[in-house]
């Protein structure tokens, strides 16, 4: 079963929840079931070799985990810094890791009918990695497949981590 049908049938149609973020004039959504936490961006110590988007490891209580930086990962600019960036540490399959972005938001409770899938635009984001596109009056969320994206052999996170 893939996600796309887990996540439906799960919901019902009471509707799943989405971490809304935004990198850089977009705003996408993550299922919040994927978040363990979300922490303000602090400095991260740079691994040799590693892809230029892996910004590096943070020591998470005990844990080394890997972030990576959205924003690089999907060629949307230079990253800024700031008191808003934040990183959204997620637990996928077992694995821990960090997602740098520049803001979240709020969670966003979208019913199976808000969700329409993504047209195919050449975008950064390639539609394997998307859900589709949720809706919420005139707000417009990018439902990012996150359990595919980041396991993805592009990323590789989850096979170099295990290692």
């Amino acid at each position: 079963m893939s996600i796309t049908q887990a996540t439906s049938t799960q919901g019902n149609d009471a509707g799943l929840e989405y971490l809304a973020f935004t990198l850089g004039s977009e705003e996408y959504g993550i299922d919040i079931l994927k978040v363990q936490e979300i922490r303000g961006y602090e400095a991260v110590t740079r691994i040799a070799n590693a892809p230029e988007f892996i910004k590096g490891v943070i020591n998470l209580r005990g844990i080394i985990i890997p972030v990576v930086d959205m924003r690089i990962k999907f060629k949307l600019g230079e990253p800024t810094y700031d008191q808003f960036t934040v990183v959204i540490i997620l637990n996928i399959g077992g694995r821990v890791m960090g997602m740098v972005v520049d803001s979240v938001s709020d969670v966003t409770t979208l019913t199976p009918d808000q969700i329409k899938p993504a047209p195919d635009m050449g975008t950064a984001f390639s539609t394997d990695y998307l859900i589709g596109l949720g809706t919420v009056d005139e707000r417009m969320l990018i439902l990012v497949d996150i359990d595919r994206l980041m396991s993805s052999p592009e990323m590789g996170l989850i096979d170099k981590l295990a290692a």
